[in-house]
């Protein structure tokens, strides 16, 4: 995907600014036509994610397809425009127009978002993708939340991704019991609470940095999806993982809400369209066919012993788990989180 020096866009971008002060807000410049508008987009995820970059990548096809000549688009992957940390920024600055984002990423700045990654809850959205596809209750629900931020979530890519599990080394992890003590490489603020009632300390830790924190022993222990795990070669210093679902994410677009609505309707059609082809090609293909598939294999020809909670293991997690729920549903609003629990759990 396209690449460029950062300054240098930043200067393209003041640059372009000042046609656009000058034009006026249509694009037009003493009567004469700007051009189609170009619209930036951008995700911190590098071509190494072979799950997640191929689904991106298709988006971006489709949105160039059916965009035709009504707008142009620029893409930027691996961080080349902006970090992670910054997108949200680069996103209300008007530097860019669109960004995938991993929500466990953002779940402190957007907390309806925490509901795609809440310990006890993650599991039925894993077994339901649909709960979380385009114009579902949920996806309405989120976009309700969201709108007051002016924040608009086009695409949840379909549904979380397979749910991030206990990874460990030469200090294993095996059980709930293990964990006490252990120092843990968690993102999401979620699975941070919830870990921390079995005596785990967590660590946030980068994805980009994971291999040499596991390297040094920064961690004893990682909470991830199995494609962070393999995109990052974590798996070659890794012995066990056991399957506890803690936490999940998905990979959203997201887009200013008052671009989005304000937008021409042929140009919000063509991301509309490619949203959907998005929603298809993400979660629901790489969890019931890439992952198993490919990455699991990985997994197990690397020797790692893959360990099964037992059920008194899972209904311990699931008790000690309800008071980062009940955390979470204050957060948000007490009838707002329940309504969305709800609709997750299959009970709305």
């Amino acid at each position: 995907m396209k690449k460029i020096d950062r300054r240098n866009f930043l200067k393209t971008v003041g640059l372009a600014g000042g046609m656009v002060a000058i034009s006026g807000p249509k694009g037009f410049l003493g009567g004469i036509a700007y051009g189609a508008p170009t619209f930036t987009g951008v995700t911190y995820l590098t071509p190494g994610y072979q799950d997640l970059f191929p689904a991106i990548q298709a988006f971006v096809a489709e949105l160039k397809k059916n965009a035709g000549d009504k707008l142009k688009v620029d893409f930027f992957d691996s961080q080349t425009l902006v970090k992670a940390a910054e997108q949200n920024s680069a996103l209300r600055a008007g530097t860019i127009q669109f960004m995938f984002h991993t929500s466990s990423y953002i779940t402190r700045t957007f907390k309806i978002l925490g509901i795609t990654g809440l310990p006890g809850i993650v599991d039925e959205l894993y077994k339901h993708p649909k709960r979380l596809a385009m114009e579902s209750p949920i996806w309405k629900a989120c976009n309700d939340n969201l709108a007051k931020e002016n924040i608009f979530q086009l695409t949840m890519g379909g549904g979380i991704l397979e749910p991030e599990y206990i990874w460990s080394g030469a200090k294993q992890v095996k059980s709930l019991k293990d964990l006490n003590g252990k120092r843990c490489r968690i993102v999401s603020y979620e699975a941070t609470e919830a870990l921390k009632k079995f005596g785990a300390a967590g660590v946030n830790i980068p994805s980009s940095e994971l291999y040499l924190a596991v390297q040094r022993g920064t961690v004893d222990a990682v909470v991830a999806n199995v494609s962070t795990i393999i995109s990052r070669k974590v798996h070659e210093q890794l012995k066990y993982v056991y399957k506890m679902p803690v936490t999940a994410f998905t990979i959203s677009i997201f887009l200013l809400k008052d671009k989005w609505d304000q937008m021409p309707a042929d140009q919000k059609d063509a991301f509309w369209k490619a949203a959907k082809y998005y929603d298809d090609f993400c979660a629901p293909r790489i969890n019931s066919k890439f992952y198993p598939e490919v990455y699991w294999p990985v997994i197990s020809k690397a020797k790692i012993e893959i360990v099964e909670p037992t059920k008194d293991e899972s209904a311990e997690f699931a008790k000690q788990s309800q008071v980062v729920i009940d955390w979470w549903k204050n957060e948000v609003g007490e009838a707002e989180g329940q309504k969305v629990i709800d609709m997750a759990m299959g009970k709305a």
